[in-house]
């Protein structure tokens, strides 16, 4: 028989594991199918001569996040999500990658899989390219069917997720009995991260999200959404040392990646407390969206704060605020200073502000001011004169400082 003549691949099969020993033996090699995110759907049965990558991406059910980062670096899928050609990877003994080609699986313009097949014995020729790409176009309705059921069960997902965001699910049990009906194992902790992105995440740009956050495998995340402009994720941090730092690790990762790949920058990242009540989950949402708020209204003090916790001072603003309504409250020694700076066309507000920002530090307000530090000295003691406060009291300099901010907090 011609197999190049007659598609060999046209005959019904049981399951992916059948059609993956199938192309093996039709092109003498063996054979992995992933999703487009790199999770193994289906491998062939192989010998021992098979190469690290493959036996790695077998056993951990997806392909490790070393070889895609490679991949991504050698401009391998980059041509696969471009090309409905085969592509020839050549080896990469550090990651532990023989030689092998690579196949897109395409439904319409969308790349919906991808098949492997590892040269061992042989070197693929022209012929076998055709036979692969025969056996990628009969792949995709079974690639389609996967992902239609892929597709009702991340409808249940984004929905008890959002239920859990608002604050509809009140009771610990059964938000975990939620969990295990959808078959995901909840976190002994948790953080709730939000990336803003400067404009409404497309359909396009939500495949690559979610391909980073598939491809991840440093940080379990347990549930995502996306609201407009907002990637938001429930993510697990349990049994890391330094949880806060590897949230920060994750964020600049995913930033970075957006920027290379996708071309995708001003991301912001925010990030929560780290609770292990699931009832919480509202309170951790309304957290980095706090972070938001206040990053929005102080980009420069909080040019390098990402988490709720790093925050300071700053959490307590609606609270304050809350705690003076109805008050007729006034900061007597800010009055004095804005009348004082308004009569005499002068910015001892301004300064004091720098003075406070730089931890009360001299030469470092200077330098902000782009003054000497004796001119500083001398508006210091008119501030000290003229709004009559003691700058070497420290309860009363956070009070200022609080009220400074407070002040720009309720312009914005």
């Amino acid at each position: 028989m011609d197999l190049l003549q007659n598609d060999p691949f046209k005959a019904p099969f049981e399951s992916l594991d059948e059609f993956a020993d199938f192309i093996s033996e039709v092109l003498q090699c063996p054979i992995t199918i992933e999703d487009a995110n790199h999770r193994l759907i289906a491998y062939s049965t192989h010998d021992e001569r098979t190469d690290p990558a493959r036996i790695s991406t077998i056993i951990g059910r997806r392909v490790p996040e070393k070889v895609i980062n490679q991949l991504w670096k050698e401009g391998t899928i980059p041509t696969l999500l471009r090309s409905s050609e085969p592509v020839r990877v050549k080896s990469m003994n550090e990651i532990g990658l023989s030689n092998r080609v690579a196949i897109s699986i395409w439904k319409q313009e969308e790349v919906i899989g991808f098949i492997w097949a590892i040269e061992i014995d042989k070197s693929l020729t022209e012929k076998d390219f055709i036979l692969l790409k025969k056996a990628a176009d009969a792949a995709k309705n079974k690639l389609l069917q996967l992902q239609t059921r892929k597709n009702k069960k991340e409808e249940r997902l984004q929905e008890f997720f959002w239920k859990l965001l608002t604050g509809h699910l009140k009771l610990n049990d059964e938000i975990i009995e939620h969990f295990h009906d959808l078959k995901i194992t909840p976190a002994l902790s948790f953080a709730v991260l939000v990336f803003k992105f400067q404009e409404n995440i497309t359909s396009k740009n939500e495949q690559n999200i979610i391909y980073l956050l598939k491809t991840n495998q440093r940080l379990k995340i347990m549930l995502y959404t996306i609201d407009y402009n907002q990637l938001i994720l429930l993510v697990a941090v349990n049994n890391i040392d330094y949880p806060f730092q590897e949230l920060e690790h994750f964020t600049k990762t995913f930033i970075l990646k957006m920027s290379d790949r996708y071309g995708i920058d001003q991301i912001t990242p925010v990030y929560s407390t780290i609770y292990e009540d699931y009832q919480k989950i509202r309170v951790a949402y309304h957290e980095a969206l706090t972070v938001l708020s206040i990053k929005r209204k102080f980009p420069f003090e909080t040019e390098h704060i990402y988490s709720y916790q790093k925050l300071g001072i700053y959490q307590l603003f609606d609270l304050v605020l809350d705690s003076r309504k109805g008050e007729e409250y006034s900061n007597h020694t800010l009055k004095n200073l804005h009348e004082y700076d308004k009569k005499h066309n002068s910015n001892l507000v301004e300064t004091l502000e720098v003075f406070l920002n730089k931890d009360t530090n001299i030469n470092d307000a200077a330098k902000e001011l782009n003054i000497h530090a004796n001119t500083l000295n001398y508006r210091l003691k008119r501030i000290a004169e003229v709004g009559e406060v003691d700058l070497k009291d420290p309860s009363q300099k956070m009070l200022l400082f609080l009220d400074l901010k407070l002040e720009k907090y309720q312009r914005n």
